[in-house]
């Protein structure tokens, strides 16, 4: 057995006092390390917005019901009947939105329609109108729609001039309107034509 040469040292022998140091200095290391914490990390797509959103992993709202809207349609005594709708994630916040085509239900001839972009709101879920993509004073009736890719797609037929009768649409266009910087922007034959919200 080697004997030291260093006197023994009064540290050497742990006392009550000695603990309590130790447990205050580990209490307040673990304080400080929890208060110095990074903010959380955020992903998304190059170029993409700030959600919003408050929790990370929040359910997405439900798409917005096309029933519970009054559309901007002046129908004089008739109803308004939505003809095709579609349902997607347009501005990219996780919750779905929704595209509508609605028209007069008349009787005869083919009533003009407007397409109308929905939203609800992230407190109430109340649906509202935000857009619209397509006025009833275009004379336009809608043949098909989608929402595909977070574009909306559709194929609208339309008259040439003031004389083609209503019931005979002889105009054929396929717009597409995706939203860019705080728009929807039409796009079709390579020009591109903004409507703001």
């Amino acid at each position: 057995m080697q004997i030291s040469d260093v006197p023994d040292l009064a540290h050497t022998q742990p006392r009550p006092v000695h603990w309590l140091a130790t447990a205050t200095a580990m209490a307040a290391v673990v304080a400080l390390a929890g208060l110095l914490q990074p903010d959380a990390a955020t992903a998304g797509q190059p170029g993409s917005e700030p959600t919003g959103r408050t929790a990370p992993n929040a359910a997405p709202l439900p798409a917005p019901d096309t029933a519970a809207v009054d559309f901007p349609l002046e129908c004089g005594g008739a109803k308004a009947l939505v003809t095709m709708e579609a349902t997607g994630d347009l501005d990219g916040d996780g919750d779905p939105e929704t595209v509508a085509a609605a028209r007069c239900d008349a009787g005869s001839g083919t009533p003009p329609a407007g397409v109308y972009v929905l939203t609800a709101s992230k407190d109430a879920g109340t649906p509202r109108i935000v857009a619209t993509l397509v006025d009833p004073a275009d004379r336009q009736s809608v043949a098909d729609l989608e929402i595909r890719d977070g574009v909306v797609r559709a194929r609208l037929l339309g008259y040439s001039g003031p004389d083609v009768p209503g019931c005979c649409p002889d105009v054929e266009q396929s717009p597409t309107w995706e939203w860019k910087n705080g728009a929807f922007v039409r796009s079709e034959g390579g020009r591109d034509e903004s409507r703001s919200v």
